[in-house]
């Protein structure tokens, strides 16, 4: 299912906790990162590798937001919609974003490049509006800002 370099990656992450279930979440980032969302397949995979039922993983998967068991775009774009972000414009960020892209939260372009998320937090209160692109964080939004950071992930070469 994954290539001999993904598997050794397995192995290595494994040799380092003492107990297998110890690697859960770790894994299931590699899982994520290897096929862009939790197939039933790739739970199904590190359940066997860590000894556990394919629904103790969906269990774990499905608590935290960071894991995607459905496709998502190739650029997922959280915004923080707490308080400080909101006071500072989230939510005509939010509109923005809807429109440039032509999607509402909760979507995923017909492009297929990005899907589009609220997030409650994502504690940096003193840099709002603040989102999360990916794993990177981009803050102090401006809707002139949001416009280059559309284009830049448009123009982005496809890595999946």
């Amino acid at each position: 299912m994954f290539s001999k370099s993904v598997e050794k990656e397995f192995q290595e992450l494994l040799s380092r906790y003492p107990s297998k279930r110890s690697a859960l979440i770790p894994a299931l980032h590699i899982v994520q990162r290897e096929l862009g969302h939790l197939t039933d397949e790739g739970v199904e995979y590190v359940a066997g590798l860590i000894g556990l039922t394919k629904a103790q993983v969906f269990e774990v998967a499905t608590f935290y937001l960071m894991f995607f068991t459905k496709p998502v775009g190739k650029n997922v774009l959280w915004v923080c919609h707490n308080l400080a972000c909101d006071l500072r414009g989230a939510e005509e960020i939010i509109e923005h974003i809807e429109h440039k892209l032509d999607l509402k939260v909760g979507e995923t372009s017909a492009d297929g490049k990005f899907t589009l998320l609220r997030q409650e937090c994502l504690a940096s209160c003193d840099t709002a509006p603040v989102m999360q692109v990916n794993e990177d964080y981009e803050e102090n939004l401006t809707i002139e800002r949001i416009d280059r950071i559309l284009e830049k992930l448009r123009n982005k070469p496809e890595e999946r």
